[in-house]
């Protein structure tokens, strides 16, 4: 069964510690960096930065793409 890329975020995030969620930048998106906390805003609202995010984050192995 595929599980989208989103949902894997969702899955490794919510095994994350509260204190990591606010500190670790995850990507830089624009100059801008992302926390996993900022970075969850913007995959669950299905924007731009969120998909760079996920693109980012399979790019660096911490999302194992399907296939």
């Amino acid at each position: 069964m595929k599980i989208k890329n989103g949902e894997k975020f969702f899955r490794i995030y919510a095994n994350l510690p509260f204190n990591i969620r606010n500190s670790e930048i995850i990507a830089v998106v624009g100059g801008e960096p992302f926390t996993w906390n900022a970075a969850r805003i913007e995959v669950e609202n299905n924007t731009k930065k969120g998909e760079e995010i996920l693109g980012k984050l399979i790019k660096l192995k911490i999302i194992k793409q399907d296939g």
